[in-house]
């Protein structure tokens, strides 16, 4: 589910905005960078956090 609320956080975001994207689910440090790859957004910040990931994302 990482990446349908990423989706809509960067729907709801002006262009070039940054949106940070806390996640616990194992799949999000493969779905996350796909997801954004696919749309063109650019991941700012990747980071490994206790028991999570966080990731930050500047819409295209």
């Amino acid at each position: 589910m990482p990446t349908l609320r990423l989706r809509k956080a960067l729907e709801a975001a002006p262009s070039g905005g940054r949106v940070r994207l806390l996640a616990d689910d194992p799949m999000a440090r493969i779905d996350v960078p796909h997801f954004a790859a696919e749309i063109g957004a650019e991941i700012l910040g990747r980071e490994d956090l206790d028991g999570g990931f966080s990731f930050l994302v500047a819409k295209p």
